[in-house]
Formats: structure tokens, sequence, C-alpha cells
């Protein structure tokens, strides 16, 4: 008989910011009592709610609970920077270029098509537009070696097709407030999404549709049951014929994949809500999102009222944590490596404090791939979203639902094609070698 206990449940450092500057919500809906479904989903972000969607889709019939131990957009989908990205955008590269010209044409076709899934989601359920912006981003450089990086990657775009423009210093003065940036590209097609904002909404929308969302409702175990499955909770059992577990790099905590997850966690700061003096100070667009031209380098976004706030965003520093737990000393670290980061980029804004800083996990694979399909009969997987939490997610959710529902489809096909996770190398040399190389690639990118 096969019995999964979960060797741990998610521990998160700060507080999910994007979720915090959002109106308050009612209680949590906790599963109370026992439950008997078609198919159950362990995770309740990106991935776990587009498998729920795609499925109602395909079966507007179909029974489904899907269980969180938190909140929704508590966790990693409330802890990104929010940009759905429709171009490669490789973070082990040193310019976001892929691998070659086939493979990144079919992964921005691909990437495209979970835009559009989470367009649909935004137009079915009625939500903000504010939360989902199709305003582009922009790759900024503040060196002539970064500068030389987002040429690269121009001509790289050129190659497949894709439009992107070289924004100059004064443009990006314009655009960003700042003068710390010597040139950017601006790619159109990502959408900028209020991540927290888009999920709860999807989550409601699911509601309203006749799924059952239950958070505060960790899955202690899972047990063969018959035919089907029988999922633990504190309050409840479900009973389900099909499992989904949708919750990336906490699969291994379910035993699925162990040394061959790396577990990564960002870092980032959210300031207070900007005044309107220090608007004034900064000038301007009111909303952007610039991503480094080196992968390694900071992250920063803007956002206005709409979105929750006048807010800038500052995301940087990574450590690999094989345990999944954060500590506080290295969030307290983090918090002030932005605190500078931001004054090297706003001076005139120096003094601003920053209300929020928190820890997201991001759950990689040492060669790229993710893990979706069936692991045992009935029961199966999409995770490992490598650094591309909103679109990978959104793909592996649709191309999950696709398998359980016994629709094959060519997103299904495209990640059951992929290898096995390579094997990473044993403790304690995995986590000395990742973090020592991740604080090389950091030094390297440090004004970036």
């Amino acid at each position: 008989m096969i019995n999964l206990t979960a060797e741990r449940l998610p521990v998160h450092r700060g507080p999910a910011a994007w979720s915090a500057i959002l109106p308050d919500r009612p209680p949590p809906e906790r599963l109370e009592g026992d439950l008997a479904v078609d198919v159950a989903i362990v995770g309740s972000g990106f991935a776990g709610l587009s498998a729920a969607r795609r499925l109602r889709q395909i079966d507007p019939k179909i029974r489904i609970a899907v269980l969180d131990a938190g909140r929704l957009a508590e966790g990693a989908s409330g802890r990104n920077s929010g940009f759905m990205i429709d171009l490669p955008h490789d973070v082990s590269s040193e310019d976001y270029s892929g691998k070659e010209m086939s493979s990144d044409q079919k992964t921005i076709a691909l990437n495209r098509r979970a835009i559009a899934f989470a367009r649909s989601a935004v137009e079915e359920y009625g939500i903000d537009p504010a939360f989902f912006d199709p305003a582009g981003k922009i790759n900024g450089a503040a060196s002539s070696k970064a500068h030389a990086l987002n040429a690269s990657y121009a001509t790289h775009l050129r190659h497949l097709g894709e439009a992107s423009e070289m924004l100059d210093e004064t443009a990006m003065l314009e655009v960003t407030g700042s003068r710390h940036y010597r040139s950017g590209l601006y790619t159109p097609g990502t959408v900028m999404i209020q991540p927290a904002g888009y999920i709860r909404a999807v989550g409601a929308g699911l509601r309203k549709a006749g799924v059952g969302v239950f958070e505060g409702s960790p899955v202690a175990r899972i047990a063969r049951s018959g035919q089907g499955w029988a999922l633990t909770t504190p309050r409840g059992t479900v009973s389900a014929a099909r499992v989904i577990l949708a919750n990336n790099g906490h699969l291994e905590s379910f035993g699925f994949k162990r040394g061959r997850l790396m577990h990564i966690f960002l870092y980032a700061s959210m300031t207070a809500d900007l005044d309107r003096s220090t608007l004034a100070r900064l000038g301007g667009q009111p909303r952007w999102g610039i991503t480094p031209s080196d992968p390694m380098g900071t992250t920063t976004r803007r956002i206005d009222t709409a979105q929750g706030g006048n807010r800038i965003v500052t995301r940087t520093c990574a450590t690999f944590l094989p345990g999944m737990v954060p500590s506080e000393a290295a969030l307290a670290r983090t918090a002030r490596v932005h605190r500078k980061k931001f004054a090297d980029r706003f001076p005139a804004l120096a003094g601003v404090p920053m209300e929020y800083s928190w820890a997201g996990h991001l759950c990689l694979t040492w060669n790229g791939v993710s893990v979706m399909g069936e692991h045992e009969p009935g029961l199966y997987a999409a995770c490992g979203c490598n650094g591309l939490g909103t679109v990978r997610s959104t793909l592996m959710g649709i191309a999950v639902a696709d398998l359980v529902a016994g629709r094959p489809s060519d997103i299904s096909a495209h990640f059951l094609a992929e290898e096995e996770p390579a094997r990473l190398a044993p403790p304690p040399f995995a986590g000395i070698g990742a973090n020592l190389y991740l604080k090389w690639r950091e030094w390297q990118a440090r004004r970036e």
C-alpha cells in the first residue's frame, strides 16, 4: 500500500506583500469533514488553480477540491515579481537566450498560450484589468558589459523575428525617474500582473463555478484507498480518484525527486506607499518593470494605486536551501542589501522606508526541466517552475489537467518529452557549491 506522509510544510519568512497591500478578505474556507471528489489538487498557486480551471473547461461537471496549507497568494504565488514573460528567459544563461532557435520559438509559442489562458481567466472571472497589465518589460543595463548583454539578446530576438527596442539613458530616466541605467531593452510581450490579486480572483472565480478551494488545510498524508486516494488534512479527509501535486518544491516533501530539486530562495522588499511629494521627486512613469540584463542582477518594479499603492519593489539575492526554510537572519541581511540597491537607483528617495521584506521559494532543476506527469497510477505532479513561476506553472497546470482528463495535448507532450531532472551533488557539497556560485554571480552582477 502506498502511504505518503508530508515530511515538512511550507515555512515562509516575511509577509506576502502583494497580498498584504490588497483589501482584506473573508476568513479562510477550510476543509471541514470528509469530501469525495474526482480530482484533488494539492497547492493553490498558478499550477494548481490553472489545472482546476482547465479541468472544468474540459468537463464542467468534474468534482474538484483544491487544498492549500496556507491562504491563496500567501505562498510563492504572492511572493514573485509578477512578470508573465513570453520570450526566452533562461535564468542560467548570460543574457536569457535559450539553447537554439527552434527550441526558443517553441518556448515563445507555449509561453504565449499560458498568457492567453491567464487573459481568458481575467475575462471570464471579471478580474480587475490593473492586475493584468500588458505593458511589456525592460532589461535594464547599468554598465557597458550589461549593455553588451542587451545587444546580444536583441540580436537573438531579431533572428527569432521578435520585436524589441533599445532605450538610451534619457529614455530610461523618463520611464523610471532613475539615472542608474545606461540603457534598456524593451520587449512588448510581457504582462505585468499583480500576482496576489490575480490568484485571489482566480480562486474566487473557481469557487463561484463550484470548485472547492480550501485554505488552511495542509495535506499531511496521501494514501492509496481502493482504486483511488485518500488525502488527510487536520479537519477532514478527501477521497479522490486522481490527485495532482501542484506544490512545486514541496513535491520532495512527499518523497518524490529527492536529490534532484534545487530549492532556491529569492528575497524582495517593497516600499511604503509613496506620497505625492515623493512621487514628484521621483518622476517617471507610474508603472514599469525592469529585469536585469544579467540574470543575477536586481529586478525592480513600480506599481500604482490600482495595484496596491504607489510603491517600488526591489528583488535580489539568492540562497540555495535544501531544507526549504530561510532564516530570519538571511531575510534581515537581504533587506539591508535591498535598501542599498534602492538608494543606488533612487538617491533622492534613499530615506523612503521599506514596508515589507520577504523570501520566496523557487524550485529549479540542474538541467532546466520540469516535473510533470503521472508518478503513481492516478497520482500526478505539476512542479518545477525553474524560476518562471507565473508562465511555466500556468503551462504545467494546463498540461497536467489535459493528462488527467485523458486529453493529451501538445502542451502535455512538451513536458512529457523532457528528460529526468539531473541528480544533484550529495550534501553538503551541493549546498556549498551552489551558494558559492550564487554569491560569485551576484558579485559579478552587483551593479545591475
